[in-house]
């Protein structure tokens, strides 16, 4: 099996202090927390951001300062910001981020039930979203929360919107989305192109259950606040490198070596972009 990439999702849109006082927030908070998951074994840092009162914003200018912050710590990971950005948001507040020109970024793959909000990503929205990535050569990250979301990612492709390497993110466990089971999980792997890569994000507590079973399958990680901020029942996690440095110990347990940054480049088929 190929290695194991880690992704750190250190913040999230939703999380706040007062779930989990050690959840960074502003640009320091965030740099230090993404050099520590590095440090610790993650390959790829997921990016939300905040603004000066904590709440989630995609302004390209909040994004810059923040990965500027990162690039000076010394951060060598992927930094893969979030297009997702928080429900009730436009397309065109969502997609600023990319404008930076990252080397990677999520694409939302379906609308779903997010708890009680909706999170809308329709066809068209997910057309813009991919034209904009292509127009940069950004690699899409396809976020999938059901198995329908997957058949949206190959009807880009169908399209012509996706090309060269797929790589996919099983989302499972969203309140009012698909719940996180090894079932599910298996059905959901099943559906993807043979030549695709796939992480597992499971939340809250289907997190490490998630994990291991995606460590056994040949499939790569993401931990972290954005998903879940207990280290385990009822004992919050103290940082992000707290969580992905268990994925690194059980991954040695179970026989799958760590993907550095570059390593995940090449699995990826980014490596071109980062030796440029």
């Amino acid at each position: 099996m190929e290695k194991v990439i880690i992704t750190a999702a250190i913040c999230g849109a939703e999380v706040t202090k007062e779930d989990n006082p050690n959840l960074p927030v502003t640009p320091e908070e965030l740099a230090e927390a993404a050099l520590e998951a590095e440090r610790a074994g993650a390959a790829i840092i997921h990016l939300h951001v905040r603004d000066q009162e904590g709440k989630p914003t995609q302004s390209k200018e909040v994004f810059a300062e923040v990965i500027d912050r990162m690039k000076e710590k010394g951060v060598t990971a992927i930094i893969q910001p979030s297009t997702g950005g928080a429900a009730g948001m436009s397309w065109q507040e969502r997609i600023q981020p990319v404008y930076l020109k990252p080397e990677m970024a999520t694409l939302d793959c379906g609308t779903v039930n997010f708890g009680d909000e909706i999170f809308v990503n329709d066809l068209p929205l997910m057309r813009n979203f991919a034209r904009e990535m292509q127009k940069y050569n950004i690699l899409p990250e396809l976020e999938c929360f059901e198995p329908g979301h997957i058949y949206n990612a190959l009807q880009l492709k169908k399209e012509g919107l996706l090309e060269g390497h797929l790589h996919f993110d099983l989302v499972l466990g969203v309140p009012g989305a698909i719940k996180a089971s090894i079932k599910n999980l298996l059905f959901m792997v099943e559906l993807l192109p043979p030549e695709a890569t796939w992480t597992v994000a499971g939340i809250g507590r289907h997190q490490l259950p998630m994990a291991t079973h995606a460590i056994l399958m040949g499939g790569h990680v993401r931990v972290g606040f954005e998903d879940n901020i207990y280290y385990t029942r009822g004992v919050l996690a103290e940082s992000n490198a707290q969580l992905v440095a268990r994925i690194v110990r059980l991954a040695g347990e179970l026989g799958r070596e760590i993907a550095t940054p570059d390593e995940a480049r090449r699995i990826l088929g980014l490596s071109w972009k980062f030796y440029v």
